[in-house]
């Protein structure tokens, strides 16, 4: 199966309706991959996201020029950890420029603005730069 690219994801997003699209990023919650040991045994190697209100942790490898993500959210934060979720399944396994160029605005085109608060799109939108610095910084 391809892989869903960021503009299948916010047309799914956008053909829902607001309540659907809560039920939608619990989904994704549910699916955040877990961290590899080399991680979970290591987590003063993770970046925390301090925009998130929710501990949620960050880091990214670059190797041959594709960008694989990890990251770590307490399961009693589903917003936090359906966002992380979000953004692995349309970044992870990138190449380097694409990640780059990644649309900024991406956590609004998706439509949650109209379903959470503005800090918690902060915190997504943190996540989003956080990943981009550490690509620019490893590539």
């Amino acid at each position: 199966m391809p892989k869903e690219t960021a503009a299948d994801l916010i047309a799914d997003f956008q053909a829902i309706g607001v309540k659907d699209r809560l039920n939608l990023l619990l989904e994704f919650s549910e699916n955040l991959p877990e961290l590899p040991p080399r991680y979970a045994d290591h987590p003063d190697l993770l970046e925390r996201v301090e925009e998130c209100q929710s501990p949620i942790f960050l880091f990214v490898e670059v190797t041959n020029g594709i960008v694989h993500l990890f990251f770590t959210a307490p399961a009693e934060a589903p917003t936090t950890r359906g966002f992380a979720s979000i953004l692995h399944s349309v970044i992870d396994g990138l190449n380097v420029a694409d990640v780059l160029s990644f649309d900024d605005d991406f956590p609004s085109k998706i439509g949650l603005t109209e379903a959470v608060s503005p800090l918690r799109i902060r915190g997504m939108r943190g996540m989003l730069a956080r990943i981009k610095r550490q690509v620019s910084e490893k590539q």
